[in-house]
């Protein structure tokens, strides 16, 4: 009998647009948006979360972690500091509403599996597709969601992967996922495997295991497959979306357990959402899915 392996390397982490200028990624993270893309300017944040009275690591810096190398769309050419990508123009836009020009943002590598470990931080928050749980939420705190995300399968157009409709057929193959994410959690509580599940370090040894034809498939949250297959993996497919779980899957910005600035970033998503700014950096970035059809 055949066996196929089926990886999951999402983060945790429609067709992904990554052509946006350098000038439409800029206008959605700087004070000008409105006048460039038609929506309200944000409102201004409480007196509370004026620059001067956040708790930062470092005086008069805001300080961001995300991991490296960092993927489109999330981000573009590997350099979270040119605003691009949507997470890029996300933490932009948060510093802006907080108070901060772009010469005033510093940035951190800080690997993906240690972002939420237990323990004193020496950033203000991390981005980094980190989806929101409560077990990371038992040694780290979370904004808001700033994004709603599904999980995908990715598979080469020749592999038998490539025609399943239905979760239950996915049970029967071999699963694997990057380590620590929540797509481990994902495989193991919903697609419920019969066979081992395999653990691996990173997104690109995961794709690297795919055209090579060591396994069968991989899953990503939707719009890192779409950009998988289109711009990096030719012959390659979105087989499905699997529905949307119960309360949804959010990434959300990490930081250490009790930090004081986590309400005023909160006020500034929340400025960006009334506001339609966030929506547009989104609409910038990210493509709406439409012809990934869902598992039954």
């Amino acid at each position: 009998m055949l066996s196929f392996t089926l990886v999951a390397c999402a983060k945790d982490k429609a067709t992904v647009t990554t052509t946006a200028s350098a000038e439409t990624t800029a206008a959605a993270s700087d004070s000008s948006v409105a006048a460039s893309t038609g929506v309200a300017a944000p409102a201004a944040l409480s007196a509370a979360c004026a620059k001067q009275s956040l708790a930062l690591v470092k005086a008069g810096t805001l300080t961001i972690a995300t991991d490296k190398p960092v993927y489109p769309p999330w981000f573009v050419d590997d350099d979270p500091t040119n605003a691009q990508g949507f997470e890029g123009a996300v933490a932009y836009a948060v510093a802006d509403m907080l108070g901060f020009s772009k010469d005033q943002v510093a940035w951190k590598v800080i690997p993906f599996n240690s972002s939420y470990a237990p323990g004193k931080k020496d950033f203000d928050f991390d981005i980094n597709e980190v989806s929101i749980t409560d077990e990371r939420k038992a040694a780290v705190d979370f904004s808001d969601g700033y994004y709603s995300v599904n999980q995908a399968v990715v598979a080469l157009n020749d592999s038998p992967v490539a025609s399943i409709t239905s979760i239950a057929d996915l049970a029967k193959y071999k699963f694997g996922a990057q380590v620590g994410t929540t797509s481990l959690g994902f495989i193991k509580d919903t697609v419920k495997p019969t066979q081992e599940t395999f653990v691996y370090d990173d997104t690109n040894a995961a794709k690297s295991a795919l055209v090579g034809k060591q396994i069968d498939a991989i899953v990503v949250d939707l719009p890192t497959a779409f950009f998988i297959t289109g711009s990096e993996i030719e012959g390659s497919k979105v087989v499905g979306q699997f529905p949307s779980t119960p309360g949804g899957e959010e990434f959300g910005l990490l930081f250490e357990k009790g930090s004081k600035l986590v309400p005023c970033v909160n006020e500034a998503l929340a400025a960006l959402k009334s506001s339609g700014r966030l929506t547009a950096i989104q609409e910038a970035e990210l493509a709406t899915a439409t012809d990934a059809p869902l598992f039954k």
